[in-house]
């Protein structure tokens, strides 16, 4: 397939046998992800696949039978990251500690978009008074970390945890903070994580603070405690995501619930049946995956270093995969 020129999106409908590792992956781990968010998608033909989903197929067999391979380019490199679900210390209660609130969606960012910018929010009181704080953890710096990750678990000092999940955001576009210390030469982009990150603002807290400034985009959450703990965090579609089966993709690309195969190079390489259940504000392009790791520090360790190229397939019903090629192709 020639490659999609700027602006241009091009599709090619290719074979399982094709995907690189496809027979030896476990199929029905990926089919069980698939099925927790098959009951909300509602476009007739989804509908018709996940009732024959339910009816217990042999797992490999269902996604060769009711899909085909499809390679979205839309001209931009594919890239994959990864992500995961934080655990901050914090308190339902500000204190000398507990200094730095989660904020709940204002009734402004709804209305007006875009809306102040993080510099805006955090060096005014416009958000300050008014029963918008969710908890106060004890460092802003993870609390930065939280926004980009969209949810988080914050353990309490009694040892109970309350988790959060996005809400909203206040409309100005995401930019990387890594990407500025590159730029910056602090870096090269072989050395960044979130990590080396944090532990930079750390040392530099004046120039940190402004660095974590140069993220004009500052995201509001919800308290989603009823989600049990032995569950991932809640995605996109409302549904807990799962470990290294869940995805986050650009939704104008790809459907959200549906089955994405990842064949992402590098150091570890990883050929998987992941299913598309989340999205994320810096997640833009047909060849672009955030991976979900878990939850906790070793997942944020693992996913911090995931930056690597490869290829991303979406898998389609069959009449709409054939739906997009034109004519001469089929």
């Amino acid at each position: 397939m020639t490659p999609a020129a700027a602006g241009e999106v091009r599709y090619d409908v290719i074979s399982f046998d094709q995907l690189d590792g496809w027979a030896d992956d476990d199929h029905a781990a990926a089919l069980k992800v698939f099925l927790n968010t098959c009951a909300d998608m509602v476009d007739p033909d989804w509908r018709a696949l996940c009732k024959f989903a339910a009816a217990d197929p042999e797992p490999r067999q269902f996604f060769e039978l009711f899909f085909r391979p499809v390679v979205i380019d839309d001209g931009q490199e594919a890239l994959f990251t990864g992500y995961f679900e934080p655990e901050l210390e914090g308190d339902l209660y500000p204190s000398s500690r507990y200094r730095f609130p989660v904020y709940k969606m204002p009734p402004e960012a709804l209305r007006i978009n875009p809306w102040l910018t993080r510099r805006e929010l955090l060096d005014s009181d416009v958000l300050a008074g008014r029963g918008l704080e969710i908890a106060w953890v004890d460092d802003p710096v993870e609390l930065f970390f939280l926004q980009i990750q969209g949810s988080g678990r914050i353990r309490l000092p009694n040892g109970r945890y309350i988790r959060v999940g996005y809400r909203g955001a206040n409309g100005h576009p995401y930019r990387s903070i890594g990407a500025e210390l590159v730029r910056r030469g602090v870096y090269n982009i072989h050395q960044v994580s979130a990590e080396v990150i944090k532990n930079w603002v750390r040392r530099n807290p004046v120039e940190g603070r402004e660095l974590l400034f140069h993220n004009p985009s500052y995201v509001f959450f919800r308290e989603v405690s009823k989600v049990p703990a032995d569950q991932g965090p809640l995605g996109a579609m409302n549904r807990s995501v799962t470990a290294m089966r869940s995805i986050a993709v650009d939704p104008s690309f790809v459907k959200l619930g549906g089955p994405v195969w990842i064949e992402k190079d590098g150091e570890n390489p990883l050929r998987r049946l992941m299913i598309a259940q989340d999205t994320g504000s810096a997640i833009k392009g047909a060849q672009r995956a955030d991976v979900f790791f878990g939850t906790g520090d070793l997942a944020g360790k693992q996913a911090g270093k995931l930056r690597d190229p490869g290829r991303m397939v979406v898998l389609l019903p069959i009449q709409r995969a054939y739906a997009l090629l034109p004519e001469s192709a089929i």
